[in-house]
């Protein structure tokens, strides 16, 4: 697969209902969206002994990847694996089905399931679990709004409602209390393209809209919950 280039930025809601109208214009809504033109992710992130992913992400490391399982609107009849890694500019990410099963297997410190998968990133999961010590570290939550569109494969989702669940990391426990990322009013505008982004949607970003590059949602469900942090150890 290409390489893709991605851009995030942190609006606000007004900026998102005015951009939704330019962008519906030209661009058409994601096939797996549900009635209310969107779908719930929530997804379950890894670390290290090192904290890895988090102090590299924080440093702005240009190399760097992070694991986690992931699923949507809490149906858990499939649920992914996934490792992005980032290069620069350049993102690649390699996803695998996983067994609901075997994911809690893993939230329990078992790994031996990881290695029944023909898929190579279950094994070098398990490898990362064993010898560096990847263990869960925090779930995060939001409801996605995505547009895609087909010249330079561009993808355009704004992220809303972005929390953390706080007390445990079963991440099928639909009922976790939540705590909020993002100041009220605030959502997360990102931007995907494989080949070239064309000026018709590099124009369309509002002009008071930040960058938002150097902070993940990682990064803030990991601050909001840094008590937990640890407690997999």
């Amino acid at each position: 697969m290409p390489y893709r280039q991605e851009l995030k930025y942190l609006i606000n809601e007004a900026d998102v209902t005015l951009m939704r109208l330019r962008l519906s214009s030209f661009m058409k809504k994601d096939e797996h969206i549900n009635a209310d033109g969107n779908y719930t992710v929530r997804s379950l992130y890894f670390d290290d002994y090192y904290n890895s992913a988090y102090n590299e992400k924080y440093m702005g490391a240009l190399d760097r990847q992070k694991y986690r399982i992931r699923f949507y609107n809490y149906l858990d009849s499939f649920v992914q694996l996934e490792r992005k890694t980032k290069w620069n500019s350049y993102i690649d990410k390699q996803t695998s089905q996983i067994k609901k099963e075997d994911v809690l297997e893993v939230i329990n410190n078992r790994f031996s399931n990881l290695l029944n998968y023909s898929n190579d990133l279950q094994k070098i999961f398990y490898f990362e679990c064993l010898s560096n010590v990847m263990r869960p570290r925090v779930i995060v939550d939001y409801e996605r709004e995505p547009f895609v569109f087909d010249h330079g494969n561009v993808r355009v989702t704004f992220d809303l409602n972005v929390r953390a669940a706080i007390g445990s990391t079963d991440v099928f426990d639909q009922d976790l209390p939540t705590i909020p990322l993002l100041e009220r009013g605030q959502a997360i505008m990102e931007v995907k393209y494989t080949e070239f982004l064309p000026n018709l949607i590099r124009n369309i970003l509002p002009p008071q809209a930040s960058n938002f590059i150097a902070v993940s949602k990682y990064i803030l469900g990991c601050d909001a919950t840094i008590y937990n942090r640890f407690s997999n150890y």
